[in-house]
């Protein structure tokens, strides 16, 4: 199976992408995803294929999501030192 994907990046949060399919690009995004996202900007077109590999994604995931949901949306990576902390703290909660 091939893609071919349009990539849109957002302004409200750094490294949060929407992936989509460029024939129906946004149409099958759901509307209150698209309020939180905020307005797409373009960031590329690419082919999408098995043999391909994402950096930060994977490729079968984001193709499977396009065609079930009309999206894949990636989040941005977790950097942030006080949210690692609160990780590690819960997985030492007994329940």
């Amino acid at each position: 199976m091939k893609i071919i994907c349009t990539v849109y990046k957002t302004r409200k949060k750094e490294g949060m992408y929407l992936y989509v399919d460029k024939k129906e690009d946004i149409s099958r995004v759901p509307e209150a995803l698209l309020e939180q996202f905020g307005k797409p900007e373009l960031a590329m077109t690419m082919l999408l294929s098995e043999q391909r590999t994402l950096q930060r994604a994977d490729i079968s995931k984001v193709m499977q999501n396009i065609v079930d949901k009309g999206y894949y949306l990636q989040m941005p990576e977790l950097n942030d030192d006080y949210m690692s902390k609160v990780h590690q703290n819960n997985n030492k909660m007994p329940f």
